[in-house]
């Protein structure tokens, strides 16, 4: 193989459009931008969404709702998910570790969703009243 033997893979490279070249071309008289029109015409555009003066979609329809971006520091794990994992004093670190929590996790909950039936300990980890007394009583504590 030789430098000036390289060809790139087959398919890979396609012919630019050459357009307003004549008819047998498929692409001549009006080169594929139809008849008429702001957009037919050189130097014819337009913003993202622009209606042709009508009000546009994004601006007719109510402005409704908000998501905080505290959202994704936020995670929730259940009862069952503590049941299933193997250490008995469980922490932030752990729960991303093993992949029940995102990295950008910062907070953590514990809903009362399945049952445990083991005793753990959490740190740094807060629970819903539910969720608290089912850990309790299975002989778990709620460290700060």
């Amino acid at each position: 193989m030789e430098l000036n033997t390289i060809k790139p893979a087959g398919g890979s490279k396609t012919a630019r459009r050459r357009v307003g070249r004549g008819i047998g071309s498929g692409l001549g008289k009006t080169a594929g931008r139809g008849h008429k029109g702001q957009k037919s015409r050189a130097g014819g555009y337009h913003k993202v969404g622009f209606e042709g003066g009508q009000m546009p979609l994004q601006r007719r329809l109510p402005k409704r709702g908000f998501k905080s971006a505290q959202l994704k520091l936020n995670g929730e794990i259940t009862l069952s998910d503590l049941q299933a994992m193997e250490s008995a004093e469980i922490d932030l670190l752990q729960l991303k570790a093993v992949g029940l929590v995102g990295q950008h996790v910062k907070y953590v909950k514990v809903i009362k969703s399945g049952e445990i039936k083991r005793t753990v300990s959490l740190k740094g980890i807060k629970a819903t009243a539910g969720a608290k007394a089912a850990i309790e009583a299975a002989g778990g504590q709620m460290a700060v």
